[in-house]
This record gives C-alpha cells, sequence and structure tokens, in this order.
C-alpha cells in the first residue's frame, strides 16, 4: 500500500505530502481543481510517460516521492537481484524529472524506467479516465482465474510450469545433441580410422623401437660378429699355440708347486677357475659364431616393422607412449560421439513422455478453468447489474493456443455493455467511468485472487445515478476491507464511506496554486454538503451528517 506521495514543482503542485490510509482514500473537488494531477503524479512515479512540461514554471525540476508498504507475501527476489536491500518491508520509489533526463530510484538505488514499470504491476493497479493496467492486461486474466482456483490447482499449475521448462530444457539439449552428431559424422569415420591404424600396429611394448634397433644393429653386423667371435675362439683354444694348451702346461707346473707347498693351494686353486673359465669362453665365443647367420628376412621385417612406427610417431605423437595415449583419446572422443547417439533416442523418448504428462496434465488444468470461468462469469456479470450496466455481458473466454508454461489455452475477459453488441475483449472497452465501474466488479469478485493491494479508480461515478452510487459506495467500501483504494469522486455517497477524505482545491493569487487539505470533523461534513447540493446549507449539511451517521 502506499503510505506517503510527497509531490514537489509538478504542474501546479509546489510541495505537498499525503498520508494515506490502508482502507478508502478519496479525492473530492471541484472540476478542474487538480485532483487529476495527483493521480498523474503517482502514476509518474511509476513509469508513466510524460512531458517534460509537468515542470513547473520557474523550478528546475519536479519530483514525485512514493513510501510504499509491502505486503508480507510479496517476492522480494527481483529487488535482490538488482541490489535493492529492503528493510522495515518498505520501498521509496522516487522520480525526478528535468527537461533533459529522468531518474528513477528504489530504496536510493538507481533504476530504469522498464525496471520501475515491471515492479509497479506488482503494487498498484490504476484505472483513470485515459489508461488501464493489470485489470485489462490479457497476460494477468489466467493468473487471476489459477489464483482464484483452489490449493489443488494452484499445485497442478505449478507441476504443469516445471513438467514445460523441462521440456523446453530437453528440446534444447536434442538439438544440441543432434548438432554434435551431425558435425561429428564425418569426423567419427576419421576418429574410427586413426583407432584401427593404431590398434592394427599392435603396440604392446614402448621400449619396442629400442629393441628392434639393437637387433638391427646386430644383423646388419653379422659378419663382423662371427669374425670378431671366432678369432678369439681360435687364439684361446685354436691354434697350435693356443693360450689355453700354454696354460695347461702352467696348470700342471702349479698342481707340482702345491704339492710341495701346501701354502700355494689357493694359487692353484683359482688359477684353475680361471684355466676352467678360460674354456668355457673359449666354447661359447665358437657357439656364438657357429650360431650367426645372415637374415635377410628378419632384417626386412626389422626394418618393415620401425618403418610404420616412425610414420605413426609421425602422425601420432613423438614416441610410442604418446601414440597409446592419443589412441586414448581418440576412443574416448568416439565414445562420446557414439554416446551422443544414444542420447538422442534417450532425450527423445523423455520428451515424448513428457509431452504426454503435460497433454495430461494440462487438460486437467482446462476444465478446472472452463468451471472456474463460468462460475466467475456468472458473479461479475451479477455485479455488473448492481453497479448499474444491467444489460452488460461478462464472460472469460478460454481460448485453445499452443502450449505455455501457464497451460494449453489462453484466457481473455469479454464484456458487452449493450444488448446490441457482440462480446469484445475488455482491453478494447473505452475508458472512462463505465470501465471504472467494469473494473470494480471484476475486482470486487476477485478481491481473494488479487495480489495486487493498491487500487486507483478516477471518476468511477461517471454517468450513474444516485441509486448507483450507493451500490458503488457499498462495493468500493467492501472492496477496500483488501485493498488499499484511492478514487477520485463527485458522488457524496460514495466520498461518505471513506476512511480518509482529501480535499483539492485550486488557489489563485498572482500565480495559480494545487492544495490539498485532509479533512475532518466539521470541514468533512461541509466538503460531502457541497458534493450533494452544491452549496453549503443546513439541509445539506443534515443530509452529509447522515451520510456520516455522525
Amino acid at each position: 500500500m502506499i503510505k506517503t506521495v510527497t509531490i514537489k514543482n509538478y504542474i501546479l503542485i509546489d510541495d505537498i505530502t499525503l498520508e494515506f490510509d490502508k482502507g478508502f482514500n478519496v479525492f473530492t473537488g471541484e472540476t478542474g481543481a487538480g485532483k487529476s494531477i495527483i493521480i498523474g503524479a503517482i502514476d509518474s512515479a511509476l513509469g508513466a510517460k510524460i512531458s517534460k512540461d509537468v515542470i513547473k514554471s520557474n523550478a528546475d525540476k519536479a519530483y514525485i516521492e512514493l513510501l510504499i508498504e509491502l505486503q508480507n507475501d510479496f517476492d522480494k527476489s527481483i529487488l535482490n537481484d538488482n541490489g535493492i536491500e529492503v528493510l522495515n518491508n518498505e520501498l521509496v520509489i522516487s522520480r525526478e524529472i528535468l527537461p533533459s533526463a529522468n531518474r528513477f530510484r528504489i530504496n536510493g538505488i538507481m533504476v530504469t524506467q522498464d525496471f520501475i514499470k515491471e515492479i509497479r504491476e506488482k503494487l498498484l493497479d490504476i484505472h483513470t479516465q485515459h489508461q488501464n493496467y493489470n485489470y485489462v492486461q490479457p497476460k494477468n486474466h489466467i493468473i487471476l482465474l489459477d489464483n482464484f482456483a483452489d490449493k489443488e490447482h494452484k499445485e497442478r499449475v505449478e507441476i504443469f510450469k516445471e513438467k514445460y521448462h523441462k521440456l523446453l530444457q530437453l528440446n534444447k539439449n536434442l538439438e544440441e545433441a543432434k548438432t554434435l552428431v551431425n558435425n561429428a559424422s564425418q569426423h567419427s569415420d576419421l576418429l574410427k580410422f586413426q583407432i584401427k591404424e593404431i590398434e592394427d600396429a599392435q603396440i604392446t611394448d614402448i621400449n619396442e623401437c629400442e629393441t628392434l634397433e639393437k637387433e638391427l644393429d646386430i644383423l646388419s653386423n653379422i659378419e663382423k660378429l662371427k669374425e670378431l667371435s671366432y678369432s678369439s675362439y681360435w687364439s684361446l683354444y685354436g691354434d697350435d699355440s693356443n693360450i689355453i694348451d700354454a696354460m695347461s702346461n702352467i696348470k700342471t707346473n702349479i698342481s707340482k708347486l702345491a704339492k710341495l707347498d701346501e701354502s700355494t693351494s689357493e694359487i692353484e686353486e683359482n688359477f684353475n677357475n680361471t684355466y676352467e673359465n678360460l674354456k668355457e669362453i673359449a666354447n661359447s665365443l665358437r657357439n656364438y659364431s657357429e650360431s650367426k647367420e645372415n637374415d635377410n628376412e628378419r632384417m626386412d621385417i626389422i626394418c618393415e616393422r620401425l618403418s610404420l612406427l616412425d610414420k605413426l610417431k609421425r602422425k601420432y605423437g613423438n614416441s610410442l607412449q604418446d601414440i597409446l595415449n592419443t589412441y586414448q583419446n581418440l576412443s574416448q572422443e568416439l565414445e562420446s560421439i557414439e554416446c551422443s547417439q544414444d542420447n538422442i533416442i534417450h532425450i527423445e523418448k523423455a520428451i515424448n513422455n513428457t509431452k504426454s504428462e503435460l497433454n495430461e496434465l494440462g487438460q486437467t488444468i482446462s476444465n478446472t478453468r472452463t468451471e472456474l470461468a463460468k462460475t466467475l462469469s456468472d458473479k461479475v456479470t451479477k455485479e455488473l447489474e448492481k453497479l448499474e450496466l444491467p444489460k452488460s455481458r461478462f464472460n472469460i473466454e478460454i481460448i485453445p493456443s499452443e502450449m505455455t508454461e501457464k497451460g494449453m489455452e489462453k484466457v481473455e475477459f469479454y464484456i458487452s455493455t449493450n444488448v446490441s453488441e457482440d462480446l469484445k475483449p475488455i482491453s478494447k472497452v473505452a475508458s472512462g467511468g463505465e470501465i471504472s465501474r467494469i473494473m470494480l466488479a471484476i475486482k470486487t469478485i476477485f478481491a481473494n485472487a488479487d495480489k495486487t493491494n493498491t487500487v486507483i479508480f478516477d471518476e468511477i461515478d461517471t454517468g450513474i445515478s444516485g441509486k448507483a452510487s450507493q451500490v458503488v459506495a457499498d462495493s468500493i467500501s467492501n472492496l477496500s476491507k483488501s485493498h488499499q483504494i484511492i478514487l477520485i469522486t463527485h458522488q457524496p455517497i460514495i466520498a461518505s464511506k471513506a476512511d480518509s477524505h482529501f480535499y483539492v482545491k485550486k488557489e489563485q493569487t498572482d500565480i495559480t496554486k494545487v492544495k490539498v487539505y485532509n479533512l475532518q470533523g466539521e470541514n468533512r461534513v461541509k466538503a460531502i454538503a457541497l458534493l450533494a447540493a452544491g452549496e453549503i446549507n443546513e439541509e445539506s449539511e443534515s443530509f452529509a451528517r447522515t451520510l456520516l451517521a455522525i
């Protein structure tokens, strides 16, 4: 609710601050006194388009400030997300109007005009002779209808919303998976070729190249190896003056020596060991020489293998270990692509299941909305009759549409105020007193479902009789028990129901100014009397006291 409004240098207003009641607040005054200027200022603070001409003559700027008390269930997330701290459940919303700029602030934080407009829909609903807000906008009609429903229906609507956003995410995932698979189709063939190329090489030993190169060195030098080994054998054991025969004679002499002197037995043992070792070495050299044969076929195999491994190293890494690492990466990439193909099938199945669930749930929601629409249409029509719109027809249309987060239909309020006219969207109905009464009727029925706490009506009594005025007054009074009402009227019966009564007067000396008085006691009696008779006399004052029950 609006607790206070401060207006400075705005059109004909110098500087006023008004404190509003949480219930029914009424503005009265002569035609042209400036009542609509105050409503316009409130509207301006909440983002309405205005001209720089609203700045009062000889002033540098105009300024409007609203102190608003939030309802306990007000969703503050939009404020918190924009760095706006809420203290004591209150907002200070201001607009500074300069010749070349406008500055909007909420609790001291600069915000955009669009952001202010987004907030206003949650705070205030205004119906003037020139514009209508929340209830006229079709986007709000489905919300109002659902808010009127029971808890079970509201829960179904929330579940539908969650499932719908799940479907959107699944569709997005499907497109991403298809794009990945389409882009990877040719790449997949390359990956399979590369993986097979490495697999066919059957690399099991990361040191294979070094091993093969050593074997190739041996095969390349086989004749030299045979020559060196056999020549060494021949010197040890082959020719007439070989080393082993010479050592045999030495062995005989050392044996004799050891028999004569036991202290040389260790020398004998060491020599004998050396002698036997040389014989074994000689045999090994002979066997090695005889085992070595030219093997051109094996050399070709090794060269071919080394050539293959070098080719793989040029393509996949500097070493066999690098090649194996590349193989692992390629395999994982191919697996990811193949998983994406499987994932498409999985996502498509999930999409079909979610669509089926949404269709079933959506049909249940549609049925409930259809029943609610009929019930509420009848109630609003009856309320319109009370407000002296007896030939009016009101209908809440349930229009099948493409699926959205709100369901499988659109909801729009239609009305006809004349028997000869077809039902039209309420957004097409002309503004003025008639639309204000229509809004009052709708708000009266939807009071408990409406999340907007403050309602402003301008000239709601246009074109109604005294009898209808009583009904309008009672309706507004009842509505003010759940909503803050700010209203301009020329009807004494309506004004008498107010909790706070503001009298607007245009004062003219050398300059014209708008003054606002918060009426109490006898001043209020006189204001009601003036509304009733156009003048203050004993009879009009008596009538005013009767209305005020004093």
